[in-house]
C-alpha cells in the first residue's frame, strides 16, 4: 500500500483485501493519491507547449480541471449537454457568440451554457483554465483534423 494514500481505514481495508482476493486496484488506489497531492499549476503548463490540446490536472465530481495554451481562432461549435467554465491564467482571451464578443484578463472567467454556439480566440498566447464535464470533446458537435484533441490526456 502507498504510504501516501490518504484513504480511510475502512476503505484501505477493503482496497487490500480485494488485492489479496487477486483484483488490481492499483490504479485506483494511485488515482485515489493524486488527487490528494497538490500541484502548482504554472508547473502544469511550463510542461508542454502546444495549443488547444487540453490537459487534465484534477478530476472532482465527474467533473475535470483542464488546462490549455491558446492561439489563434477555434472553430465555431457547441455543446449539447455540457456547460463550460473557463478561467484566463495568463494573458488575455475572448469568447465569441455570434451575437456579441466577451473579451477577459487573467483573473476573469465566463460560464458558456450548454447549446450555445461559440469559439474561443486569443490574439497572443493565452493560458487557460477549463473546468466540463469529464470526456467532453473540446470541438462539442464537430470533428475537426486540427483542433479535435483526445480526450483524458492527463499531466
Amino acid at each position: 500500500m502507498d504510504k501516501n494514500c490518504h484513504l480511510n481505514y475502512p476503505d484501505w481495508r477493503l482496497f487490500a483485501l480485494l488485492g489479496l482476493l487477486g483484483s488490481s486496484f492499483e490504479p485506483l488506489i494511485k488515482e485515489r493519491t493524486f488527487m490528494t497531492e497538490k500541484f502548482n499549476i504554472a508547473e502544469k503548463f511550463a510542461l508542454f507547449t502546444e495549443h488547444w490540446r487540453p490537459k487534465v490536472v484534477a478530476s472532482l465530481n465527474g467533473q475535470e480541471l483542464k488546462i490549455v495554451k491558446v492561439l489563434g481562432e477555434f472553430p465555431w461549435h457547441t455543446h449539447e449537454s455540457e456547460d463550460e467554465l473557463f478561467i484566463v491564467w495568463r494573458g488575455r482571451f475572448r469568447v465569441e457568440f455570434r451575437d456579441r464578443l466577451v473579451e477577459l484578463s487573467e483573473g476573469e472567467a465566463i460560464v458558456v451554457p450548454h447549446g450555445m454556439e461559440h469559439r474561443t480566440a486569443a490574439d497572443t498566447e493565452c493560458e487557460i483554465l477549463c473546468f466540463e464535464p469529464a470526456e467532453t470533446r473540446n470541438t462539442g458537435n464537430i470533428e475537426d483534423d486540427h483542433y479535435t484533441a483526445p480526450n483524458a490526456v492527463r499531466i
